[in-house]
């Protein structure tokens, strides 16, 4: 009986001794797990742009990286397949694909393209390097800089599953996106614990836009209807310059909100980035948004951004949507000797406020239109605020 209860005494203080490990372990999950949750796998970027303001440069930037899983534009698959519908409706299904592409969960493209995809079913897969190099392709190795013809070539005929195989081999995800016109509906993405993102706006003088633009006008007219609201008719031609004026009104919506009021959860997740400054100091410009996102410039990235940057003239209109050797400070100025000072005139009227917010000066006449030694790009003001005021702030008006 004795040894029954030394026998009983010691059980008992064992189980004491497991529950209370136990109820530490548990404890020190529970305190653990909000971080895990805070901390992603990945890190996430969205390029936030509008057409034709050098967002295809600026992807590439961040294509080129080997730490980077890259795609241009995914939610092309959602206007073409919904084209009938306008830019605001289409926000949610946009919102929805880019959540999924971030996770690398791209089940979300089998409601816009075939049963049996390759990667060559995917929008400008090809200027992805991540779907020109291991596991994708074997075409280059991941730490080449990667050539799009070379790559259509050799890799469009690799199963379509290896676009998500390859996205969960990187540490970033960037997409480049034009068809978000307001910040807000990005909420539920920045507040999302399973995403990390970052958002990188860039902007472009609307008067160079509306240059570009006219050069590529057909490529256009899908996108100008949705943005129109036109239920599905292609629009070529705006004399008008409703869709420039939309464009210049969505940069104003979506600064402001960033720049003057922002949500709390917004601190340290969004970098206003204008092409004129990144085309006048490439690698300070370009060096900011790497750090911004986590990356390192490497030696190889550097020598490759100064031959895209230097090269000779504006490029071919048939370049219009590759990415080529150009003059980059040449093309940025292109537009005050090709547009005719009274559509300048007109798209100021238009664009005033994104003139102001955004730091162009608007010309007065056809004189200081081609004065070239007339700087129009003011610098850069940072607006004045306080995150601690702004959450509280924040606060109140919810």
């Amino acid at each position: 009986m004795a040894w029954l209860r030394i026998s009983s005494t010691g059980m008992a203080v064992l189980f004491m001794v497991q529950t209370g490990l136990l109820l530490y372990l548990y404890t020190q999950h529970n305190h653990l797990l909000p971080s895990l949750k805070e901390k992603p796998a990945h890190v996430h970027v969205l390029i936030l742009s509008s057409w034709r303001s050098g967002s295809s440069f600026v992807g590439q930037l961040f294509s080129q990286h080997p730490d980077v899983f890259y795609l241009m534009e995914p939610a092309w698959h959602v206007w073409v397949t919904l084209s009938q519908s306008n830019a605001e409706v289409l926000h949610m299904a946009v919102r929805d694909l880019v959540r999924s592409v971030f996770l690398c969960d791209m089940n979300v493209f089998s409601a816009y393209l075939p049963w049996y995809r390759t990667l060559s079913d995917l929008f400008q897969w090809a200027v992805s390097r991540a779907l020109c190099s291991p596991p994708a392709c074997s075409a280059f190795r991941r730490e080449d800089i990667t050539s799009e013809a070379a790559c259509k070539s050799q890799c469009g005929q690799q199963p379509f599953r290896a676009v998500a195989k390859a996205c969960r081999s990187y540490s970033h995800v960037v997409l480049k996106e034009v068809r978000f016109f307001n910040l807000q509906v990005l909420y539920p993405l920045l507040t999302d614990p399973s995403l990390n993102l970052h958002i990188i706006h860039l902007v472009r003088d609307p008067r160079a836009v509306l240059k570009s633009r006219e050069q590529s006008a057909k490529a256009l007219a899908r996108d100008n209807g949705i943005v129109l609201g036109t239920n599905g008719t292609w629009v070529e031609a705006d004399p008008g310059l409703r869709v420039v004026q939309e464009v210049c009104r969505s940069h104003v919506r979506i600064t402001e909100v960033a720049m003057q009021k922002p949500p709390p959860f917004l601190q340290g997740r969004y970098r206003l980035v204008r092409f004129e400054d990144l085309v006048r100091n490439p690698l300070a410009e370009i060096q900011g948004m790497y750090d911004f996102a986590g990356l390192r410039l490497t030696p190889q990235l550097e020598g490759w951004i100064y031959n895209i940057t230097h090269g000779q003239g504006p490029g071919q209109l048939k370049e219009a949507f590759k990415i080529t050797s150009r003059d980059a400070l040449n093309v940025s100025q292109a537009w005050r000797h090709a547009l005719p000072f009274p559509k300048i005139h007109r798209v100021q009227e238009l664009c005033a406020g994104a003139l102001r917010v955004l730091g162009y000066r608007p010309v007065d006449s056809e004189k200081e239109q081609k004065d070239l030694t007339l700087d129009l790009v003011l610098p850069q003001g940072r607006s004045k605020f306080s995150w601690t005021s702004s959450a509280s702030s924040y606060a109140r008006q919810k």
